[in-house]
């Protein structure tokens, strides 16, 4: 950096940043393609002045100093502008002469990344890799004891069902007594979770419906996904897709307002309606997306200002209790659909959890419960919410099947697990040990980001800058020159492959139990684990 650059306690150096910017001099031809196209400027153009000795044959010959000018690439140190390790210098470069490096040692951002008394907050997921779901292992191989199956011949029935289970003898009597019957709905096992058109750019999310519509029109896959908060485009309200998407009403009800003008114009009933209450990874805190995101698009399907943050607030404003909340806002989001539409809430993963659900099981109106657990993704979280609150999922959901079963309604009422699914890659095994410990299904989001769109970010600490929107494949910014780098027909695409192969992987697992009609769901026999203390919490077998 420049030789008069002030020293202040804040001011850092290129080995204190957790990504150091590698530059050869002699393959970079300054075409500048690297500094166009990162997202938070870390690095610049710069003026180097290099003092060169030169000599001549000769022993009367004295040495001269010669001075030559000449331009590169320059990393910058201040904190607002660090690296963030996303790699697109490298991969637009076409001499491979620039590259981010991890560094080796613990940085110093950390400690001055609070510029101005603000915390930092951060997108992405958790930083600790660890995850529970991937110790647990499928012990039951039925060969000689119980019929198994072949995944690739055989048939199999993997739906499951969303909405207030009951028995034919049970429905006629509530029928006789309130005059309509709580709606059920066929779905896939594994849904695509709340992330809303604001937080995901135009193209993300258009490539996500896109998907999701080809899965169920070609191929028959009932494939759900969520809306999170701040409503849709007005095309999809009125379209006969609506009937594959849960719509989402959160705390701040951004967009709600041309939801309800245009029930009457809907060609289709929508999947669900979830009420968020809380997020996984921010839990008692409310939504937030910030005024980089909210462009003219944004504020006019939300019904706000440009440029402005919108944030919502950590609960229901009109509601005070459980009873409450269910008296007001799940039985009116039934009547507004005249009672023909499945209405659930999402909480997040804490241990109030059981008593939400004890609430709900007393009342007709719930369709069944989404938990969102502790790795559950955000867009925008401060660090300290993402790191250190929260209730890992696995024992979560195992808590509230297992109050299923003690009052005997572990049938009725369907449990939405999220949170971290996949987070090392392993999602159909993740999702397997979720249906056995309790699931009736389970949903993604960072996953699908990953795999579908190829986001940069990782658990640890890579990219993660979705709240800013400066993503840098366009997956999460608002910012036309960005989010055009995204193929929509790709996305599409990359989400079917997603489904089908994870559709497959299931197969693997769900054949040596010999079921191929039914989700396991509960059928904690069939896994175990090699820690004892995880074993005796999850209630499911100890193996070493």
């Amino acid at each position: 950096m420049s030789s008069n650059r002030p020293i202040a306690p804040s001011t850092l150096s290129v080995k204190d940043l957790p990504w150091q910017i590698i530059w050869d001099k002699d393959k970079c031809t300054l075409c500048g393609k690297c500094t166009a196209v990162c997202p938070v400027n870390a690095i610049e153009l710069g003026v180097f002045r290099k003092r060169t000795i030169e000599t001549t044959i000769g022993l009367e010959s004295t040495p001269s100093n010669d001075f030559k000018i000449y331009y590169g690439i320059r990393q910058k140190t201040d904190p607002a502008y660090s690296c963030v390790g996303c790699a697109m210098c490298n991969l637009v470069c076409p001499n491979d002469a620039i590259i981010p490096a991890k560094s080796d040692e613990a940085d110093k951002l950390r400690y001055h990344i609070n510029q101005g008394g603000q915390p930092r907050r951060r997108g992405g997921r958790r930083s600790t890799p660890d995850s529970l779901l991937d110790m647990i292992k499928f012990i039951r191989i039925s060969m000689l004891t119980d019929p198994a199956l072949d995944a690739g011949r055989h048939e199999f029935e993997l739906t499951t069902l969303l909405g207030r289970i009951l028995s034919p003898e049970e429905n006629l009597s509530f029928l006789n007594e309130n005059g309509w019957i709580p709606p059920v709905r066929e779905i896939y096992p594994l849904m695509i979770g709340g992330m809303s058109f604001g937080a995901l750019s135009p193209n993300m999310w258009e490539g996500l419906q896109l998907g999701v519509s080809y899965l169920n029109e070609e191929l028959s896959m009932p494939v759900r996904i969520c809306t999170g908060e701040g409503g849709c485009p007005p095309r999809l309200l009125r379209s006969r897709f609506l009937k594959y998407v849960i719509l989402q009403i959160a705390s701040g009800y951004f967009g709600w307002d041309e939801i309800i003008h245009d029930i009457p114009d809907m060609k289709e009933d929508p999947c669900a309606i979830e009420i968020k209450y809380g997020q996984g990874a921010k839990p008692g805190d409310g939504g937030l997306l910030m005024w980089y995101k909210v462009n003219k698009l944004i504020a006019a399907i939300r019904g706000v200002p440009t440029g402005v943050n919108l944030p919502s607030p950590p609960t229901h404003q009109t509601q005070y209790s459980i009873e409450e909340s269910v008296a007001k806002m799940i039985q009116s989001m039934s009547m507004a659909w005249g009672f023909r539409v499945p209405v659930y809430p999402k909480i997040s993963a804490t241990s109030t959890a059981l008593a939400v659900l004890n609430n709900l099981t007393r009342n007709p109106y719930a369709a069944g419960l989404a938990i969102d657990g502790e790795d559950g993704g955000t867009g925008a979280a401060y660090n300290v919410s993402m790191n250190h609150m929260g209730h890992p999922i696995a024992s979560n959901i195992r808590d509230a099947y297992l109050n299923l079963v003690k009052i005997g309604m572990q049938n009725e009422i369907p449990l939405i697990a999220g949170g971290g699914i996949g987070k090392n890659g392993n999602l159909s095994a993740n999702a397997a040990a979720l249906i056995m410990l309790g699931a009736s299904c389970v949903q993604i989001g960072k996953y699908i980001m990953q795999a579908a769109a190829g986001c940069l970010g990782s658990e640890t600490d890579r990219c993660n800058i979705c709240n800013i929107g400066l993503c840098p494949k366009g997956i999460t910014s608002q910012d036309p020159r960005l989010y055009r780098r995204l193929d929509v027909d790709k996305v599409a695409q990359r989400v079917v492959d997603v489904f089908l192969s994870f559709d497959t992987e299931l197969k693997k697992i769900l054949a040596p139990l010999g079921r191929s009609t039914s989700l396991p769901i509960g059928m904690s026999d069939a896994i175990g684990i090699n820690d004892y203390n995880a074993a005796n919490r999850l209630a499911i077998k100890y193996v070493v």
